[in-house]
């Protein structure tokens, strides 16, 4: 049985991406800038009725958002973006606009990063297992998990990329970049930190300076400390910062060292891995989401 027409939304701080399709090897997509709210939202609109046009009635939408989100079914503000340190951003109603241009079809609205965990357990690296957190580092920090083949909600949904984690003062003197919380994982470890730090983009930082050793640990620590926390099958690192493929050894090594021996982890190197769908984690994502909707009774 071939599976439902459904659209889906990656929405990142920086840029949208929007997709109509059944699969990975089926569907199309467009990237655009994330500009102010109603020109960014008509933009996705204008996208996904076009392919209406084109593919035939869209049955669902899944939305994976940055955040913070109002995550929860049940709230009067399903859909929306919360408090986002991101400019004209907070407060906005990103996700039932677009339903509705779309006559009301269902929506499935979750975090970016719950949507790339989602969909790198349907289709990537995380395939068959039920408890895994996928964690990206890119312009910030955000993880989702996997836990008992659910994805990981509570009151709202996880903020990994807030973690307090160990800070040498002497060794790294940066006071941290994060808006809120300052010297946060996501405010020493990010993509925005490391280029607020070393004055640069990172990308073009040589694979022997001190940026790589430094960010290692800090992942590394929060690796630590989440598995200590929520006891993963495994961990999905995707973003920016994690193209530079020398940092999975080096954050292999550095968490091996802080676990210490006091919990047996088999092989390491399918511990800590990529992502099996690159850079369409989090739309494909929103796909599985939407299609996960037509299945419900």
């Amino acid at each position: 049985m071939e599976a439902a027409l459904v659209g889906a939304i990656e929405a990142g701080g920086t840029k949208f991406v929007c997709a109509v399709g059944r699969s990975p090897e089926d569907f199309e997509e467009v990237r655009f800038p994330t500009l102010g709210p109603e020109e960014t939202i008509n933009n996705a609109i204008s996208f996904f009725r076009a392919k209406e046009t084109d593919m035939g009635k869209i049955q669902a939408i899944g939305i994976g958002s940055f955040g913070p989100a109002d995550v929860n079914p049940s709230s009067k503000k399903y859909g929306w973006i919360t408090n986002t340190p991101k400019k004209n951003w907070a407060q906005t109603d990103l996700g039932n606009p677009i339903r509705e241009a779309l006559a009301g079809i269902p929506m499935a609205f979750d975090t970016d990063v719950n949507a790339a965990a989602w969909g790198e357990g349907k289709w990537g690296a995380a395939q068959g297992l039920n408890n895994f957190v996928y964690i990206t580092v890119g312009t910030g920090i955000g993880g989702g998990a996997l836990v008992n083949g659910k994805i990981l909600h509570g009151n709202g949904h996880p903020e990994m990329g807030h973690l307090r984690i160990p800070k040498d003062s002497i060794k790294d003197p940066f006071p941290g970049s994060c808006p809120f919380h300052k010297d946060c994982l996501e405010g020493l470890a990010s993509g925005t930190a490391m280029k607020n730090r070393w004055k640069t983009d990172p990308a073009t930082l040589p694979l022997e300076h001190k940026a790589w050793k430094l960010e290692s640990g800090y992942l590394a620590d929060a690796i630590y400390n989440l598995t200590l926390s929520l006891a993963p099958e495994r961990f999905i690192l995707g973003g920016g910062v994690m193209e530079q493929k020398q940092l999975f050894p080096m954050i292999r090594n550095d968490f091996n060292k802080r676990l210490a021996d006091y919990m047996e982890i088999d092989n390491l190197d399918t511990y800590i891995v990529p992502p099996g769908l690159s850079s369409k984690s989090g739309v494909l994502g929103a796909l599985s989401l939407a299609q996960e909707l037509i299945k419900k009774p």
